[in-house]
């Protein structure tokens, strides 16, 4: 049976190079476990198997770290900020970290609805290329009106643009041949960008070593 929701608190939690080869499911799961464990009072859906009512905002791909990561949890009766998070500090591993908490209305449109775009910190190596040749082809990509890109999925080949997924992208540091990123991806129902796409269409031969998400932007928080 369905629980009614008292409560509605948005987290914000970084994850870490410990935890970074854990899979959204796995993720998802392990949240459960410790919010159980804690003994946060979770509401529960509704139907012939009642589920924890926990959303996170967008999944992160395995092996991205990051530190804005967003999640709402429902709860059937009030809980202060203060229990919640000294009882999930004992529960949380290393890797995982709450850095912020508030409550949102329990009414709100939901997380996922109001996602707009992810930020990202990528390093990637670049020993074929000079530094003005990177801002070159960074000023190429963004004056560009679009840009065909293919993606081999299970289910066969996606044909898309690439370009209508970036909103931004900007040379940070430059150092022994390897260099940083900064993105902003489009993170919607429409699409979302991925860095690694992105370095390639910027025609850097190397996978990035690192993507570090730095942020998820909601709607009205665009600018």
């Amino acid at each position: 049976m369905a629980t009614k929701e008292k409560q509605r608190l948005r987290i914000k939690f970084s994850r870490g190079d410990e935890v970074k080869y854990i899979s959204h499911l796995d993720l998802m799961r392990f949240w459960e476990r410790a919010l159980r464990r804690a003994e946060i009072p979770l509401a529960y859906s509704e139907g012939f198997s009642p589920h924890p009512r926990i959303s996170l905002a967008a999944p992160l791909p395995v092996g991205t770290t990051s530190e804005g990561e967003l999640m709402d949890v429902f709860l059937q009766r009030r809980t202060s900020p203060y229990f919640f998070m000294r009882e999930m500090g004992q529960q949380l591993p290393s890797g995982i970290d709450i850095s912020e908490m508030k409550e949102v209305p329990l009414r709100a449109p939901s997380l996922q609805s109001q996602l707009r775009y992810a930020e990202y910190h990528v390093e990637v190596k670049v020993d074929d290329k000079k530094p003005e040749e990177v801002q070159q082809a960074l000023n190429a990509l963004l004056k560009a009106e679009s840009l065909p890109w293919h993606h081999i999925r299970d289910t066969g080949v996606r044909h898309y643009d690439l370009r209508v997924l970036i909103d931004d992208i900007w040379l940070i540091t430059w150092q022994d041949s390897q260099c940083a990123l900064g993105m902003r991806l489009r993170t919607d129902n429409r699409g979302t960008g991925r860095p690694e796409q992105v370095t390639a269409a910027l025609g850097l031969s190397h996978h990035p070593d690192r993507i570090h998400r730095t942020g998820l932007i909601l709607a009205g928080n665009e600018h």
